[in-house]
């Protein structure tokens, strides 16, 4: 007879969550300190998990990617792991609305000797991502990780920039079981379900959602590719 694992329990999937973030994404002196300044200078514990940093990094790598943009830096936790998979001539921009979490971000940068490779853009994001596009930027990875609400505003801005074979990866989609709600008022679930709601009916995007849980609770993130 087939047995099904138990759903997990908030502790044993933290504790789960730590042993294979120990085995497969152990802490170097950078990413460790980039954690312990964020924390030290106050900002919000949001930033991604090791396991979670991990993927992208491998995500980064087997996609190719030597232009990245980032929206949502926060501490550059997720920013060091991303900037590790790019080739020597490879270049990541980053967008923070908050000047504090910029000047943070920079010293963490700095540390793990990306600082050549990355460039932090201070301000909202909805008006730094035209100046993007005026530019001429394309990019082979997009990842997502700023306020909820303008989700569906980023995904638009994040396909004028890309190109067929691009990945875009859009954080925290599940919100703790939230999204399920329809009825739902609150702005980071009204965000999220149309970013969902885009990937599903964009003709060029072709996308998946995956749940996930551990020492962040339960949420997820989607993947998508740039199909034309």
């Amino acid at each position: 007879m087939t047995t099904h694992p138990r759903a997990a329990q908030p502790e044993s999937a933290a504790a789960v969550d730590a042993y294979l973030a120990g085995l497969l994404a152990p802490a170097d002196e950078a990413l460790a300190a980039a954690l312990t300044d964020s924390e030290a200078a106050g900002l919000p514990g949001i930033n991604v998990s090791a396991t979670n940093g991990k993927l992208l990094h491998l995500i980064a790598r087997i996609q190719g990617a030597r232009r990245i943009l980032e929206i949502g830096t926060l501490g550059g936790y997720s920013t060091i792991w991303l900037a590790r998979a790019l080739p020597a001539d490879g270049a990541l921009i980053t967008l923070e609305y908050s000047d504090r979490h910029a000047e943070v971000a920079r010293g963490n940068i700095a540390r793990a000797g990306l600082e050549k490779v990355v460039e932090i853009r201070v301000g909202a994001a909805l008006d730094s991502l035209p100046r993007l596009a005026e530019e001429g930027n394309d990019f082979d990875l997009v990842f997502i990780d700023a306020d909820k609400v303008n989700n569906p505003h980023y995904l638009e801005w994040a396909l004028r920039m890309t190109h067929p074979g691009s990945v875009i990866v859009v954080d925290n989609v599940v919100r703790g079981g939230r999204v399920t709600n329809p009825e739902s008022t609150e702005d980071d679930v009204v965000g999220t379900r149309a970013a969902l709601q885009l990937l599903a009916d964009h003709p060029r995007l072709d996308a998946t959602a995956i749940q996930t849980v551990g020492s962040k609770g339960h949420d997820g993130f989607a993947l998508a590719y740039v199909s034309s």
